[in-house]
């Protein structure tokens, strides 16, 4: 694997994660960006589990949403939570390290040790904050394929993942087609819809109407625009959740406080509802393990993202030259990319004559409901790699 030639470091997991190395690579590249500039060094965090076959044919990559990690499937090093998909990935899970080399890195522009805005700028040896280049999907994709190069990984046996993690399997599956057996699309989309890039600029907006913003150069001074990332955040959060889960956590219930133990009104601007509370406490402790660079870099990316357009304006091409069999999968209270979304990629796949599976499951808990409790969803997806392994 040369990871000596290219800086690789490696950190085993603590006793608990059993199976998980830390990892960090160093790539000389360049890395040529759809906006034209080159990047290097491309720097890459990442960790795996398991181990690669001596013919490197159990590769699964596990692509990662907007305000994830490559911490997948172990404890989260700044919040100490667990991984953030450890119901799907673990001993005896649809993605299993017994018999799957999983591969999770950090996306190209976040904030978790691959190279993006707050990471250093070798030609200033300072942070490159808004000088950072802007990014793509196909991007983040290519990034993750020099990864794999550095890994001997010549093709995935799969790819798999959610939200912005669906778009860059799609990517993948489009742009690498002889590098991919099988993609796992879940809550995704082809493209970014107008509702979705509003609420993307609203984020935006916030966190560059903070004062502390500064045009984006507020590295080294301990002062990061926290309350715009912390509106950025509230805002989007909404969009993860249902009408009908939202009512169902919340209603119109009043929160409770020494001072107001009954719940009463306080007839002032407090967090009077528990919803209110709760998107209160998702911006606070969103600020402690996310940059607000990053976060304008990568919600560009999302806004970007039009796979058609990418083709000629006809989706079907994205996946003319592809062999993979594709599983897609929706929720029918995701209306962030709702299952009119899935659809239109599972018409266009078979416009294109590509193997395609589709499912729509049912859950109270909206676009996020991938993140949650979903055994509907491992069966679909540990039913879709087995039969792929045999």
């Amino acid at each position: 694997m040369n990871a000596a030639a290219t800086g690789d470091t490696a950190h085993a997991m603590p006793d608990d994660a059993r199976f998980g190395l830390r990892r960090h690579v160093t790539l000389a590249g360049p890395l040529r960006l759809d906006g034209g500039m080159l990047l290097s060094p491309v720097e890459i965090a990442y960790e795996t589990y398991g181990t690669l076959d001596p013919d490197g044919s159990n590769a699964v990559l596990i692509c990662h949403a907007l305000t994830g990690d490559h911490y997948v499937a172990s404890e989260h090093p700044v919040t100490g939570k667990p991984g953030w998909w450890t119901r799907l990935i673990g001993p005896g899970l649809p993605v299993d390290p017994a018999r799957h080399f999983v591969i999770c890195a950090n996306v190209l522009g976040s904030c978790m040790g691959s190279s993006g805005p707050a990471s250093e700028n070798p030609a200033t040896g300072q942070p490159w904050g808004m000088a950072f280049p802007v990014i793509t999907i196909r991007d983040m994709v290519r990034a993750q394929a020099m990864l794999l190069d550095h890994l001997g990984v010549a093709r995935l046996r799969a790819v798999i993942g959610g939200s912005m993690g669906g778009m860059q399997a799609l990517s993948w599956a489009s742009t690498f087609p002889d590098r991919v057996a099988a993609a796992v699309v879940i809550a995704s989309t082809a493209r970014h819809s107008a509702q979705n890039i509003a609420f993307h600029e609203v984020g935006r907006q916030a966190i560059m109407a903070d004062p502390n913003w500064r045009g984006g150069a507020y590295y080294g001074d301990g002062a990061p625009p926290t309350a715009g990332l912390a509106v950025a955040r509230m805002a989007a959060h909404i969009t993860y959740l249902s009408e009908a889960g939202l009512t169902e956590k919340f209603g119109r219930r009043l929160q409770h406080s020494p001072e107001r133990p009954n719940g009463a009104k306080s007839f002032g601007f407090d967090a009077d509802f528990q919803v209110e509370s709760y998107l209160r406490h998702q911006g606070i402790s969103f600020v402690d393990r996310f940059d607000a660079n990053s976060y304008l870099y990568i919600t560009r990316a999302l806004d970007y993202f039009d796979l058609a357009e990418e083709h000629g304006g006809l989706l079907a091409n994205a996946f003319r030259h592809t062999t993979a069999r594709f599983a897609v999968i929706s929720f029918d209270t995701d209306w962030l990319y709702p299952t009119s979304d899935s659809r239109a990629i599972v018409h266009a796949l078979n416009a294109a004559g590509a193997r395609a599976s589709f499912v729509e499951l049912s859950s109270p808990f909206g676009h996020d409901a991938f993140l949650l409790d979903a055994p509907e969803m491992n069966r679909v997806i540990d039913g879709f790699l087995r039969a792929g392994e045999r």
